[in-house]
């Protein structure tokens, strides 16, 4: 451990000062970036969660060390860790194209309130040392571009006649590497002899090119899309 922090290790008063400190400026700092790219979490909030975490903290060495109470030196953070998740579900939001938005600054929330209890319990080289590699992460990490990308999926409504039919479009599926991700059969209300099936797909393949080869196969009466998402960059 660094030697700077030694003398600020206990409960003193000017110990506690610097902790809460050293809280504030860390979550100030992660939620100005927050801020700056307009998330729903912003400077107040990272604030908050910061010194709720390091209050914690806090509270718990001062119950055991300070009055010398009976009780768990951790359980007090140990609450605030499960409380932040509940903090953080309410910045998740799925949108109408069913992607998911808000994974980044919940996870960012959570990583903040426990960057609190790390300085609250006066491991300030931890804490400051999160806090920098948390604003590496949401800033420069995303902002040259470091993306995953997911294949789109894609949901095929087949009508058909016969078992032979949905083979040969499964395996034109496979000839064209697409995943099969989930496959639904019912029988045609509006047909005794023809069936419906949901074939999910995992692709980046042409989709239209696809279906024109399905519907030119035997036993197949029509091919269409019916429900697509795009590849969402996860950032």
């Amino acid at each position: 451990m660094l030697e700077l922090f030694r003398a600020l290790r206990g409960l003193d008063f000017a110990s506690l000062l610097v902790r809460l400190l050293t809280t504030f400026l860390c979550g100030m700092v992660i939620g100005l970036e927050r801020s700056a790219k307009n998330r729903p979490a912003g400077i107040r909030t990272h604030i908050l969660v910061c010194l709720s975490g390091a209050v914690a903290a806090i509270t718990g060495q001062y119950l055991v060390l300070g009055l010398h109470l009976p009780a768990d030196i951790t359980r007090i953070s140990g609450q605030i860790i499960t409380g932040l998740g509940f903090i953080g579900m309410g910045t998740i939001i799925v949108t109408k194209k069913m992607t998911i938005k808000g994974l980044t600054t919940a996870a960012g929330l959570w990583t903040t309130g426990i960057i609190g209890l790390a300085i609250g319990s006066g491991f300030y080289e931890g804490g400051i040392l999160g806090t920098i590699l948390v604003l590496i992460t949401e800033t420069f990490l995303s902002r040259f571009g470091i993306q995953i990308r997911q294949r789109p999926e894609v949901i095929i409504e087949l009508l058909y006649r016969n078992k032979n039919s949905l083979d040969a479009v499964l395996r034109c599926c496979k000839d064209r590497r697409m995943l099969i991700r989930n496959l639904q059969i019912r029988m045609d209300s509006a047909s005794e002899s023809g069936y419906r099936a949901d074939i999910t797909l995992f692709t980046d393949r042409d989709i239209d090119a696809f279906l024109d080869s399905v519907r030119a196969m035997s036993g197949i009466q029509s091919a269409s899309v019916k429900w697509s998402k795009e590849s969402p960059d996860l950032q």
